[in-house]
């Protein structure tokens, strides 16, 4: 049996981070473009951050997917947090040297400084979720990144609780800090038709207006996480409908009903 557009439609916004999903707006494009000049010049460590929801690890998927290509550039989707299988982990990586054993900071800067590169050939590590290793952990980042032997791009949540750029030892060795907003309510709606148009899904992108979209953005105040979470619940809330009670979605627009009821089994209003 063929898939209803709507089955289609919802799982265009499956919650997963992959680059061939990343979508083109102007001024994320612009940012994406300015991450990627920075990276190309001389530094120590790039900050990338940003409330959850916001971008952050597609940027970095789009990163990895773009420079893989040109230069040795590795993507940790998921934070390493025992010290020793952190730098056994970069070893392998950077250098092809596998430890079995125990490895320390200390002997991994020894390998570090032992190692010759070019300036063109220096490796670049994408630190996802940074905010999860320890100060302590970050500190030893930072002084292999004052090597120049290797470069980082450190992705992170921007909280009130806990703000890495205040942190003394950051403020000056960072080089540039990159930060990821919430759409606006133009972008949202370009966004959400972008995603569908690009599988095809024609038809459910035409049912969005700038009414709708403007439910949808104060609900999820244009955060894309939520805006994904919340469609997908949309869909599948029309996909019951279409094939329990056909009468409940008749119309080309998006319902105000059904986009509410979403938010409803999202936890994004509360019932």
């Amino acid at each position: 049996m063929k898939p209803s557009i709507y089955e289609n439609s919802r799982d265009v916004f499956l919650d997963t981070v992959n680059a061939n999903d990343y979508i083109q707006l102007e001024r994320v494009s612009s940012i994406y473009q300015s991450l990627k000049n920075s990276i190309e010049k001389p530094l120590k460590m790039i900050l990338l951050y940003g409330k959850p929801g916001t971008g952050k690890s597609m940027f970095l998927s789009k990163l990895h997917q773009t420079l893989i290509s040109t230069q040795k550039a590795y993507l940790y989707k998921t934070p390493i947090l025992d010290e020793s299988e952190f730098f056994k982990t970069l070893a392998q990586d950077l250098y092809d040297m596998k430890y079995d054993s125990e490895l320390n900071f200390t002997q991994f800067m020894k390998v570090v400084e032992n190692t010759e590169l070019s300036e063109t050939t220096i490796p670049l590590i994408l630190l996802d979720e940074a905010q999860l290793y320890s100060t302590t952990m970050m500190e030893k980042i930072r002084l292999l990144s004052d090597t120049r032997k290797v470069k980082f791009v450190i992705a992170l949540h921007k909280t009130e609780k806990e703000d890495l750029i205040a942190k003394e030892h950051f403020q000056t060795r960072i080089w540039e800090s990159i930060k990821l907003d919430n759409a606006s309510t133009s972008e949202l709606k370009i966004y959400i038709q972008k995603k569908l148009m690009k599988a095809n899904c024609l038809d459910s992108a035409n049912m969005f207006t700038q009414k709708s979209v403007n439910l949808i953005h104060k609900l999820t105040n244009g955060n894309y996480r939520n805006t994904n979470k919340l469609l997908y619940s949309l869909f599948d809330i029309y996909m019951h409908y279409e094939e329990n009670n056909p009468i409940k979605i008749k119309g080309s627009e998006i319902s105000t009903t059904i986009i509410e009821m979403s938010a409803i089994h999202t936890g994004l209003i509360n019932a």
